[in-house]
């Protein structure tokens, strides 16, 4: 956890992922393999895309994500607003910033979502348990990819 000047708070969770850093950016852009292992929807890492994620609802979020990709750099950055709202109707607005670091035989993957006010608490903690399930099926979503479906991205 991270908390700024600005009283916010961020979650960061980083993994090195033993997999050429062309699969990894394959996983967290086309929208097929994110509803595999984020959820549903309408994604495209196109800047100014505008997309809705589906979930089903738990306390505290009603199981909808509204976003806009912010930016996109092709094997290294990938940053996108997300918009959710609560069970009281309350809103949140967070920042969810993906790198990737090539390193010797893999990449290291940094998932960063910032802007978690001290109001929005029972959402930061359901994040900061989400992560990690998420981050775990990007992984085996990788790992399924056959051999020369990655070749030549």
């Amino acid at each position: 956890m991270i908390t700024s000047a600005a009283g916010t708070r961020s979650i960061v969770v980083e993994r090195y992922l033993a997999h050429p850093a062309q699969k990894v950016w394959r996983a967290l852009t086309e929208g097929d393999l994110v509803a595999q292992w984020l959820m549903p929807g309408d994604f495209r890492a196109v800047v100014g895309h505008r997309f809705t994620l589906r979930a089903p609802a738990v306390p505290n979020w009603n199981g909808v994500t509204e976003g806009e990709v912010l930016e996109v750099v092709p094997c290294g950055r990938l940053v996108y607003r997300w918009h959710t709202t609560g069970a009281a109707g309350d809103e949140l607005s967070t920042l969810v910033t993906w790198t990737l670091q090539p390193v010797e035989e893999g990449v290291v993957l940094r998932m960063e979502q910032s802007g978690f006010r001290p109001q929005d608490e029972p959402n930061f903690r359901g994040a900061t348990q989400g992560w990690p399930r998420f981050l775990a099926r990007l992984e085996q979503v990788i790992a399924s990819f056959p051999p020369e479906a990655t070749e030549g991205r």
